[in-house]
């Protein structure tokens, strides 16, 4: 597979097809593949940015969402990373951290100096303490699959 060429939008820009792909791909992956019977569609897509890595035929094989400061409340004082994932095809082939970087670099460029928050799945602990992210809480239960909370100070995405 070749490179992914990536963009990052607001949901307002994206067409119905555009959406549709996004939300498609989510319920791929966290729904039936990890079997979490969870809302996806939680009400704050519309204020978010998304991060889309598109092949050379222009299929979405990677996603993360955007949360800006203070989206999930007052406390949250960072730019948050969520609904990160790659499509099962895309597995095994470093597009994942390729993804996160980008991730990293979006949030950067619209919410310098604030550093990032994510709340990644326990077994990813590893990878994501890789891109400068560390540990602030507990592991804990969130849909059945365990997750630890995780923060990054604000620094050049290598």
């Amino acid at each position: 597979m070749g490179p992914l060429f990536w963009s990052c939008l607001p949901l307002q820009a994206l067409d119905a097809e555009g959406v549709y792909e996004m939300l498609a791909l989510r319920n791929e992956v966290f729904v039936v593949e990890q079997r979490c019977l969870y809302l996806d569609t939680d009400g704050r897509d519309r204020d978010c940015l998304h991060v889309m890595g598109r092949d050379a035929t222009g299929r979405l094989l990677a996603y993360a969402r955007l949360l800006p400061p203070g989206l999930k409340g007052p406390q949250q004082q960072r730019a948050a990373i969520g609904r990160v994932l790659t499509s099962p095809a895309l597995r095994g082939q470093g597009q994942g951290r390729s993804l996160v970087r980008q991730a990293l670099r979006e949030c950067e460029q619209r919410w310098p100096g604030v550093g990032q928050e994510l709340s990644a799945q326990a077994h990813l602990q590893d990878f994501y303490a890789s891109l400068g992210f560390r540990a602030v809480t507990p592991v804990y239960d969130e849909d059945g699959i365990p997750h630890i909370d995780m923060c990054r100070d604000a620094a050049p995405v290598e």
